[in-house]
């Protein structure tokens, strides 16, 4: 049972292990702020167009409701499935564009880098 704990101890604080957790951590941070983004600013925007009511109650009845019999209500919901579409879509795109913007970042980090090398050198 000792070496078992101690084993896990090892696996546990390997870099790797961490770097996961943080990695999840601050995915699921950065999903709320995407999710924010695309469901408060975005979302309004379209509704302008798509109406007050959305797409979530875009839909096709295959049985009625009856409450006097106990029915409830049976229906293909594919307003729901073109609302997260759309917000899968809208995410993507945000993920994408901060994607560039921290490429783009690093490429003039590394610019930046390579010039200060080259100004050393000829010192």
């Amino acid at each position: 049972m000792e070496r078992f704990i101690k084993d896990f101890k090892t696996f546990v604080t390997k870099g790797n292990i961490v770097e996961l957790a943080i990695a999840v951590i601050i995915g699921t941070a950065f999903s709320k702020v995407v999710s924010s983004l695309v469901n408060d600013v975005f979302m309004p925007i379209i509704s302008l167009i798509v109406g007050k009511e959305g797409f979530d109650n875009y839909k096709y009845v295959i049985t009625e409701a009856n409450a006097e019999e106990g029915i409830v209500e049976n229906a293909i919901y594919y307003g729901r499935f073109i609302q997260h579409t759309i917000d899968f879509l809208l995410m993507a795109l945000v993920v994408f564009v901060i994607y560039r913007v921290i490429l783009h970042l690093q490429e003039r980090m590394e610019d930046a880098w390579e010039e200060r090398k080259k100004d050393r050198n000829q010192v």
